[in-house]
């Protein structure tokens, strides 16, 4: 069965608020409320705990969590029948998120949740990525270890225990987000992070489909179908995004004129790159530049 996924888009990283520990006896309800403003992560250590959100009913057991969004109702679905005791988390981000389906869902809104992102975000010239984080999940030892540490950060003074709990969170974060990975999702996330990595590092050099296939040793259809399947696009596609955007940087931060830029980051002819830049950007790099870069 699919679990709902909560896609967030970083930077920034979905940053830690508050935890702590709850506890109810037989015949009592989980608090009901309304558009808390923060993502409400619920784990279950002892017991079960009936909940309900918009409609949607779950009866988290011992070793289970749930994930409540920040603009749902929330409510206890029925009286627990056992003495339960939960770990509470809350966080919230800046950036842009949605709850999908599956997977498939995930990756196939990718590139307009990074547009949306970027737009809100006031990103300009930053590269994003996905964190993916299941709905409704089997918390592992690991994960549950993690955790604990948030308490017994309890006696060190508030500066230094928000810093490590923020840090802490972002570790329980990365391991949800690795393990919710099937086979298939992981094999292809693996090779389509290759293939960024390479372009990263090479993408003022020319480079082409039969480059892939021979420095990465895949057929280019393959690396395409993983790209697509992670980064919503072809490693081609991928190439000239991360040229413009590398390009951004340089028109903001450097004097430097608009065919130098275009050199620096793969484009052979300026004009390619300015109607690639302007066809992407709604503008002409110089009309991006007079936007958002002071006089030098």
């Amino acid at each position: 069965m699919n679990v709902p996924i909560l896609h967030f888009i970083s930077p920034p990283i979905p940053y830690f608020v508050d935890c702590g520990h709850a506890s109810y006896e037989i015949g009592d309800y989980h608090i009901d409320r309304n558009c808390i403003g923060v993502f409400d992560l619920i784990v279950v250590v002892k017991g079960s705990l009936p909940v309900g959100e918009n409609g949607r009913l779950w009866e988290l057991q011992e070793g289970e969590g749930l994930i409540l969004l920040p603009d749902g109702h929330h409510y206890g679905s029925a009286p627990c029948t056992a003495e339960t005791e939960i770990i509470w988390i809350h966080f919230q981000t800046f950036g842009s998120w949605q709850e999908c389906a599956d997977m498939n869902e995930c990756l196939g809104n990718q590139q307009m949740l990074f547009e949306e992102h970027k737009n809100k975000a006031y990103l300009n010239h930053v590269d994003v990525c996905s964190i993916f984080i299941p709905k409704h999940m089997r918390i592992t030892s690991k994960a549950m270890e993690l955790l604990d540490l948030f308490f017994e950060q309890e006696s060190e003074p508030k500066s230094m225990r928000n810093w490590r709990r923020q840090a802490t969170f972002q570790s329980f974060l990365q391991h949800l987000d690795r393990d919710l990975s099937s086979p298939s999702d992981a094999t292809a996330i693996h090779l389509a992070e290759q293939v960024e990595l390479y372009i990263r590092s090479n993408y003022m050099h020319d480079l082409t489909n039969p480059v892939l296939q021979k420095e990465l040793n895949y057929h280019p259809n393959y690396l395409a179908k993983s790209m697509l399947k992670v980064f919503g696009m072809t490693p081609m596609a991928y190439l000239q995004y991360y040229r413009i955007e590398q390009s951004k940087r340089l028109l903001l931060q450097t004097s430097w004129p608009v065919a130098r830029i275009a050199e620096e980051v793969g484009f052979r002819h300026v004009s390619h790159y300015s109607s690639c830049f302007s066809k992407k950007e709604g503008l002409s790099p110089s009309a991006f530049r007079s936007k958002f870069a002071k006089e030098r």
